[in-house]
């Protein structure tokens, strides 16, 4: 076997088991910045004990995450009558398996240059190993940031089945929110991987991030087109203020109301992991991937292991920091209403993203400065929102009713 295989097979098992560790302190760290937000401490009391050990210190409360999976796992699982018992067994590993390889694709560590090496093994003997150069990544695809896009769209089928076989007429409701969510939001994204596409000329990760490492990172030249990619992100992970499939103030609970235990950990795990994804991807199209600075060409693409872990580490930092960024986010801007959700996509992220691509394909066509993204980005800035106070609004929402004894009654 190649030793490409054998390092696929490494990045597997040293990913697999850094994500789910990275989800439950992942959790923490969102209870933590909502405290934070609303000025409280969060979390601090639970320790290694576990009740047993002679464990005083709380150590800052890093226990919490064991404490809830214990919970989670102890707990009764409770199934409802009435539901379609396959389909509600089936819907939180269908949520959490796409979730699961859809980070396969991204170069983690660059690439590896390793000189070859000899090993006296027993019961195998000499066991040479030619000099080779290997991606870093768990599976090195021509196509990769497409598989990303494809496996990440298949997570809503969780939430939809669920909120189907819950027999639920608020859980079937977050399920077509869901649906309804997944369909607008992945077409902006789409444009916007796109548009890298076109930019890069390629769609293998490892070559979009080595023109960023040799240059400058696309957030610099397409400012206008990470937000809207990030905001997409936000809308496909189901996180706030997106979060309409699992709106407690109206549908109780969503398209969970009905799952108790690990069953209800699945949901969650599957978005956890989908947001490590989505801003892995985010940094993959516009953060330059593992490389450290923006504006500086370190030649780092091919590297031995130590510069590996050191650029795995840069990657996966990028990661935690915009995960913590997407937790603000949830603590920071209230929900928005169901139309408003759909006309932001539809009137205004699609109409926005078309026209960005119609500027990049101008751009790549005539072979102008890549500065003149950024130019383009200004100019459809300036223009959508000289042009959004005329587009109309439609019928008024929400209108405030004079009621006597009110500040709002004209009388």
């Amino acid at each position: 076997m190649s030793a490409q295989f054998w390092v696929s097979i490494a990045v597997i098992l040293v990913l697999v088991q850094v994500i789910l560790l990275s989800c439950n302190y992942l959790i923490m760290l969102e209870r933590k910045l909502c405290a934070w937000v609303q000025d409280r401490i969060g979390p601090n009391r639970v320790n290694f004990s576990f009740g047993v050990l002679p464990i005083k210190h709380h150590n800052w409360g890093l226990g919490q995450p064991l404490a809830d999976g214990l919970e989670l796992f102890l707990k009764e699982d409770y199934t409802p009558p009435g539901v379609d018992r396959g389909l509600f067994m089936l819907a939180p590993l269908l949520a959490v398996a796409p979730a699961m390889i859809a980070w396969a694709v991204m170069p983690w560590g660059g690439y590896w240059q390793c000189d070859g090496f000899s090993l006296n093994l027993p019961l195998i003997g000499q066991w040479t190993v030619e000099p080779f150069v290997a991606h870093v990544t768990a599976a090195p695809l021509n196509i990769g940031v497409i598989y990303v896009l494809a496996i990440g769209s298949l997570a809503v089928y969780g939430v939809t089945i669920g909120g189907y076989a819950s027999n639920n007429k608020y859980s079937f409701l977050g399920g077509l929110r869901a649906t309804a969510q997944m369909l607008s939001y992945e077409i902006p994204m789409g444009l916007c991987v796109l548009i890298v596409i076109l930019v890069s000329a390629t769609a293998r990760a490892d070559l979009i991030v080595l023109p960023q490492a040799a240059g400058v990172w696309n957030v610099i030249q397409h400012p206008l087109l990470a937000i809207i990619f990030f905001t997409c992100v936000l809308a496909e992970c189901n996180r706030a203020p997106f979060d309409l499939a699992e709106a407690e103030q109206e549908l109780v609970g969503g398209f969970h109301t009905e799952y108790a235990s690990m069953k209800w950990a699945l949901f969650f795990l599957g978005e956890y992991i989908h947001m490590i994804t989505g801003a892995a991807f985010f940094a993959l199209l516009f953060l330059g991937g593992w490389d450290p600075l923006p504006f500086v060409n370190e030649g780092l693409a091919v590297t031995g292991l130590g510069l590996v872990f050191v650029k795995f580490g840069i990657f996966f930092g990028k990661v935690v920091g915009l995960v913590a960024l997407m937790m603000l986010v949830r603590w920071t801007l209230p929900r928005f209403r169901f139309d408003q959700l759909m006309r932001l996509a539809w009137r205004s992220l699609i109409p926005v993203t078309l026209v960005l691509l119609l500027a990049a394909g101008v751009i790549v066509y005539l072979d102008l400065s890549p500065w003149w993204h950024l130019a383009a980005n200004i100019a459809v800035f300036v223009g959508t929102m000289a042009v959004a106070p005329l587009i109309p609004q439609g019928p008024p929402v929400n209108r405030r009713v004079p009621l006597p004894g009110s500040r709002f009654n004209p009388a």
